[in-house]
């Protein structure tokens, strides 16, 4: 074991490593050594002589729990670090309740439901329950359902709320909690589980069997929390009960990064853990060793407008860096424009990787624009979010019968398996089975191989058809439970046939596809492989319980890797670039307009922008438009509010001449000043200063064609006076001139709005 370990720390996080009895509060800033304070504080455990199995670590990936182990396994030794219990809030507690899930009624080999298994059994249920899903929406039930579970309320409590009764009645859904009750009698049927009842069966076993309670709080002497801030209502409660014996308990975040409320995250976990926790031991990592100073100091700026926060100043030693860039253009396209070809520009002169850069916007559907202008230009992109490996058709086709080998009353995988390939059993027939089994209260799968006692519901044929579906599945389950995982599956991608479909194809979609069965089964090998050498089972059931698990951050693949990220703020925490370019500063996008009435969603927003600067290293650009289109009209938008509260020392404007927010729309209609705050204007006084003319000359201003333009051309422009126009780019419409005023310098034109007139 290595032993100089400490020497790699600075005092503060040196403290928070060694102090480990008792409650500690660790606050690390963006780019502090959280991951290293949490790695090394479990290798100070394990010198100290707690045994591994003792040591309880949670987080919120899998990939930062790969990386923390493979941490710990390079300071000590493999064989002491697998029997760390470290893994994700869910990969843990479905560990335990694999182990104990009997006593709620669920059998070891249940299946874990992902969103889309969620979403197409509500359908189901709202179609079976003959509401309609124009009201009814899958979507909105799913995260209702959703909200209830991770507050710990279950479909009987939430039928006997009047208040959440109420509130279905206001929304036009008084029959959503049957809907809520059916799916949760469904999934158990099936023995299933959403992500949300790996928490909620937990918190269920935990509260009903003391006993099983009292096992894993002696199992666990420390208990270890990454990103608290990011914890529900829900686990919460199971990691303080896990802790409430030995109260060795340590919780590393920063609620400066709380960002994830409409997953149900709790700030007041982090902020009020000094009340759960009187004799806490507070620890502060201030340090920030990823960016420059000058994007540590702009965050600060940032942040320190909000209220609600644990005290801190983060500061770095590392080079003062660039000022922050603030881009303006015209309109969105030109956005694009200007974002692609920074970005294109800094890649050749600064010799980086694509990789280097990522483009943060707040709402997905901004990607387009900037997918759009990255392809004209060839640069090639990757856009998290967007549909994973394993979402793919024919990944989920074949992962379905994965878990009906080892679930088989899985009904979400029946229905996507029972046809594919086509074996004749039509919707028609499918919808008979799952009626039966409703009707008399059994699986479908226990219909399907007793399907000759229903003669009056199957005729021969389509029972012969049954049967041969059931007797591809009984054949391919035989030695599920100790066949290697990738010898087991590429016998179930051969038995079912899928593997004939997809190679039987000819057109490039067919052949893409599959090439991904073969990239999955490259995948299981690559599992076991890793499974067998640290000792854990490597049984296809091992397999899926892993699958069921990922994130988009754990299925990156290597074809991935140099391009540039397109990315929600959201998704991009946890992450860092050399280049970040944040991208929609405008205050009808960002803050969302959702979070306009509310100070405490507004200071959540705020956070998100803080989180969004502090994944930068060298260079972070913002980026507004002062026109974007909204429903196919061009709308006029101001920047946002975020933009004025950082301190301008540390913000440049190539775009404005170097003049820090200045709203220069090139239309006749002057626009509000930057610096002018809009809202605190009502909505007519906005819409006269909005429209406000610029002179008193009554003689309308009219422009030249701007397909008239030339480089060298003498213009003259309402607003700026005359200039030379220096260059031309770009094609009709979005045309864009460099035009060098004499009085205002240089300036970017949209030609189609610009009014320029020759001299």
């Amino acid at each position: 074991m290595k032993t100089n370990y400490l020497d790699d720390l600075n005092e503060s996080q040196r403290q928070a490593v060694i102090n480990t009895e008792g409650a500690a509060l660790v606050i690390a800033g963006a780019g502090a050594g959280k991951t290293r304070v949490l790695t090394y504080r479990i290798v100070h455990l394990l010198g100290k002589g707690v045994p591994a199995g003792k040591i309880l670590a949670l987080t919120f990936t899998n990939k930062a729990a790969r990386e923390m182990k493979e941490r710990i396994t390079r300071i000590v030794s493999q064989e002491i670090a697998r029997y760390l219990w470290m893994g994700t809030f869910h990969s843990i507690f479905a560990k335990i309740l694999r182990m104990e899930g009997e006593k709620l009624g669920y059998k070891p080999n249940f299946t874990i439901y992902d969103s889309s298994d969620s979403k197409s059994l509500i359908r189901s249920i709202i179609k079976e329950l003959s509401l309609d899903d124009n009201i009814y929406k899958p979507g909105v039930i799913s995260s209702r359902i959703s909200s209830a579970k991770n507050n710990l309320v279950t479909s009987s409590m939430y039928a006997a709320d009047s208040s959440m009764q109420a509130y279905d009645r206001s929304s036009r859904m008084p029959l959503l909690a049957d809907v809520y009750k059916t799916y949760a009698a469904r999934c158990f049927k099936a023995n299933a589980m959403d992500f949300d009842d790996l928490l909620l069966n937990t918190n269920i076993l935990f509260r009903d069997f003391p006993d099983v309670l009292a096992k894993y709080q002696e199992r666990f002497n420390y208990v270890l929390v990454d990103e608290y801030q990011d914890t529900n209502y829900s686990q919460y409660l199971i990691v303080k009960k896990l802790a409430a014996a030995h109260k060795n308990i340590c919780v590393v975040g920063d609620d400066a990064q709380s960002i994830y409320s409409f997953r149900g995250a709790r700030i007041e976990n982090i902020l009020e853990f000094k009340n759960d926790y009187a004799d806490y031991q507070l620890f502060k990592l201030e340090q920030n060793y990823r960016s420059t100073q000058t994007i540590v100091n702009a965050a600060n700026t940032i942040i320190a407008n909000n209220e609600g926060q644990i005290e801190k100043k983060v500061y770095s030693m590392n080079e003062i860096g660039e000022k922050i860039q603030v881009m303006q253009a015209i309109t969105d396209s030109e956005e694009g424009f200007n974002v692609s070809s920074d970005i294109f520009d800094k890649k050749l002169s600064l010799q980086l990787n694509w990789s280097d850069f990522a483009i943060l916007y707040r709402t997905n559907a901004q990607s387009r624009i900037f997918e759009e202008t990255l392809r004209r230009k060839n640069i090639p992109y990757k856009i998290y979010g967007g549909l994973s490996f394993y979402e793919r058709k024919e990944i989920k086709d074949i992962l379905a019968y994965f878990r009906m080998v080892i679930n088989p009353e899985d009904e979400e995988a029946l229905k996507r398996s029972v046809n594919y390939p086509k074996r004749g059993i039509g919707d028609t027939t499918i919808q008979k089975i799952f009626e039966l089994a409703e009707a008399l209260d059994v699986t479908p799968w226990s219909i399907l191989t007793e399907a000759g006692k229903y003669q009056e519901h199957f005729n021969s044929g389509t029972v012969k058809k049954l049967y041969l579906y059931v007797d591809v599945i009984n054949n391919l389950r035989l030695n599920a439970d100790t066949t290697d995982a990738f010898i087991k599956a590429k016998e179930i991608a051969l038995g079912s046939g899928i593997m004939r479909e997809l190679k039987d194809g000819k057109s490039p979609e067919e052949v893409s596809r599959y090439e991904n069965l073969e990239e999955l089964l490259n995948a299981i090998k690559i599992f076991t492989e890793s499974a067998e050498t640290n000792g854990e089972p490597s049984i296809l059931e091992a397999y899926m319980a892993n699958v069921a698990l990922l994130t988009d951050q754990d299925t990156e693949n290597e074809e991935d890797r140099n391009k540039v990220t397109l990315m929600t703020m959201h998704s991009a925490k946890g992450l860092e670039f050399k280049h970040v370019y944040i991208v929609g500063m405008e205050d009808t996008l960002f803050p969302s307009p959702m979070s306009s009435g509310s100070a405490r969603e507004l200071e959540e927003e705020r956070r998100l922008f803080y989180v969004a600067v502090t994944r930068a290293e060298k260079q972070a650009t913002f980026s507004y438009a002062l026109n974007r289109y909204k429903w196919g009209n061009l709308e006029r938008c101001s920047p946002s509010r975020f933009l004025r509260e950082i301190d301008q020392e540390f913000l440049t404007y190539p775009q404005t001449g170097g003049k820090p927010f200045e709203n220069n729309n090139h239309a006749s209609p002057k626009t509000v000043s930057f610096r002018e705050e809009p809202h605190s204007y009502g909505k007519e006084e906005r819409l006269k200063k909005i429209t406000r003319p610029v002179s008193t000359d009554s003689t309308p201003f009219i422009g030249s064609d701007s397909s008239l333009f030339s480089e060298g051309d003498s213009v003259e422009h309402e607003r700026f006076g005359r200039g030379i126009i220096k260059s031309i780019e770009g094609q009709s419409p979005n045309t864009t001139a460099t035009v060098e005023f004499e009085k205002d310098g240089s300036k970017k034109l949209l030609l189609r709005f610009a009014k320029l007139r020759k001299v």
